[in-house]
């Protein structure tokens, strides 16, 4: 078992140890910091859907890794390559691809997260990312984390493939997405809840045959601990733009009443 810390993570993750993660959606570095000394494994930094953009990547990864508790990874727009060499370069620890639909796609992100023979990756040289990963490709190769989303009905049509795809470190599941994808027409629609759970059992069990990470990102830390007894071995917990909303809205209703 690997040591706890941002420098084990991806050998964590590897090794599906239990890992805990929470997602950050606001361009706000003084509160990423602040969350990032709670204890949470990992913190996830959206840069898909979230409002920050590539100039707010390398501040989030600066205040995670300023507490020293908890790996910073980043999910990136797409799987350019381009994108995927730009979020390693601020010195996180992985990233999350979405919309992976097929093998090949997968492959093209663990290729863009390895360098030379094993990737695509270019060697970043004296940025960020070297004070945290080092300078030998390998070492550096080693701890770096690449995770793939399950999110479309392609997806699951070609799970078997994605996840025997070399290199590669984990899936993660888009619930709301694959939710779309089953029919819902919305997230929660109980007319898809079954096929829904269909899939996660999917999902967990070709993983586990696959001996590769499987993830979810979760609304709340108790469905976190429930999906965890299930099958999935690293959970995200809802967002700060959700809970900041949640808190502020709690508040007020607690004054005015």
């Amino acid at each position: 078992m690997s040591a706890p810390g941002p420098a084990g993570f991806a050998r964590r993750l590897r090794g599906r140890e239990r890992l805990v993660g929470y997602w950050i959606a606001c361009d706000n570095p003084a509160g990423t910091e602040r969350v990032a000394g709670l204890g949470y494994d990992y913190i996830g930094v959206d840069g898909q859907h979230g409002v920050m953009h590539q100039p707010g990547w390398q501040a989030a990864m600066l205040a995670i890794d300023s507490r020293r508790r908890s790996a910073g990874v980043i999910r990136v727009p797409s799987a350019d390559p381009v994108a995927i060499g730009v979020a390693l370069d601020t010195g996180a620890r992985g990233v999350i691809v979405p919309m992976v639909d097929t093998a090949e796609q997968a492959r093209t992100a663990v290729r863009a997260c390895r360098h030379h023979p094993a990737g695509t990756r270019s060697l970043a040289g004296p940025v960020r990312a070297e004070l945290r990963l080092g300078s030998v490709p390998a070492d550096i190769d080693d701890e770096v984390a690449c995770v793939v989303m399950i999110e479309t009905a392609a997806a699951l049509e070609n799970l078997d493939a994605i996840c025997a795809t070399p290199g590669l470190d984990a899936v993660y599941v888009g619930p709301a997405d694959l939710s779309a994808a089953l029919g819902a027409r919305y997230f929660g629609d109980p007319a898809a809840a079954d096929a829904l759970e269909a899939a996660l059992r999917r999902v967990t069990d070709t993983a586990r045959a696959a001996k590769i990470a499987c993830g979810i990102h979760c609304l709340d830390g108790e469905s976190a601990a429930k999906r965890l007894t299930e099958g999935f071995t690293f959970a995200t917990v809802s967002s700060d733009i959700t809970h900041l909303q949640q808190v502020a809205a709690a508040h007020l209703a607690a004054a005015a009443a």
